[in-house]
Order: C-alpha cells, then sequence, then structure tokens
C-alpha cells in the first residue's frame, strides 16, 4: 500500500490572515514608498477623495480611526502631513483633495493594479465570495469584541 500527499487545504485562521494582510500591505508600502507617501497616509487621502461629499478633519479622522484603529492623534499628524504636502487642503471646515492628491493616488492605483491582477488572478469565484463572507465576518466579530475592551 503506497501513502499519497495529503492534499488538504489550510484552515483559515488569525495568523493565516494576518500573514495574507502583511504580505499583501508590503507590496503596497513599496509602491508607496517610491512615491514618498506612507500606509497612514495614503488610507486618509483615499477616504478624502473617495468620499461622497467633503468631509471634516473630524470625520475622516473618525473614518481611518474605525478602518486602522490607529490613535486619533496619529491620524491628525497624518493630515497635517497631507497639508503640507498639499495633497490635501483646507476649504473653510472641510478638506478638499487637491489634483496633486488625486493624481498621486491614481499613479499608485496604476501601479498596483498589475500586482493586484496577479496575485487575485485566477482565484475561482465562489472561492473569493466564501471567503469575502469569512472575513467580514471576522471584522464584525472583532470589531465587537474591541469595543467590549474600549469601554
Amino acid at each position: 500500500m503506497t501513502a499519497t500527499a495529503s492534499t488538504t487545504a489550510p484552515v483559515a485562521d488569525a495568523r493565516a490572515l494576518g500573514l495574507a494582510h502583511y504580505a499583501a500591505r508590503g507590496v503596497l508600502e513599496h509602491v508607496l514608498a517610491r512615491h514618498g507617501v506612507t500606509f497612514q497616509q495614503q488610507v486618509v487621502l483615499r477616504a478624502a477623495i473617495t468620499a461622497n461629499a467633503p468631509r471634516t478633519p473630524d470625520d475622516l479622522i473618525a473614518q481611518v480611526q474605525g478602518s486602522l484603529k490607529a490613535d486619533p492623534a496619529d491620524i491628525r499628524a497624518t493630515l497635517d502631513e497631507l497639508l503640507v504636502r498639499e495633497l490635501l487642503i483646507t476649504d473653510g471646515t472641510y478638506l478638499r483633495p487637491t489634483d496633486a492628491g488625486r493624481e498621486l493616488l491614481a499613479a499608485v492605483g496604476a501601479e498596483t493594479a498589475p500586482i493586484t491582477a496577479r496575485v487575485w488572478g485566477g482565484i475561482p469565484a465562489e472561492d473569493l465570495a466564501a471567503a469575502g463572507r469569512v472575513l467580514a465576518l471576522v471584522t464584525e466579530r472583532a470589531n465587537a469584541e474591541l469595543a467590549a475592551l474600549t469601554t
């Protein structure tokens, strides 16, 4: 009797999620570094650019804090950096992305698009849907746990 190699799929867990996150983030941060932008700056700039309406600094800080779980003071410092670099400007009580900010984000997107296609390409749609459902549930539960820890 001959033994066959096991082709059991790895089980999704916190470590696998973390490894995937940091691998993908490492790629993005490599591209961002070529443009002189940090990960957090890109997240804040993207939030400002994709907003349906102009956002106040406090609105952007709350949105990014909800996503990154970063310290609001650090996010405010990031806003200040984007203002100094004129990637965002103030317009009364609102922040607006500048053309330079939009162009920067577009350049990063254009540079990462082929990489993203290679990373995600060929994964069956049903696997992506299942992973999406699991990740949404993990996010919801982890957010609830964090809220319980911080209240």
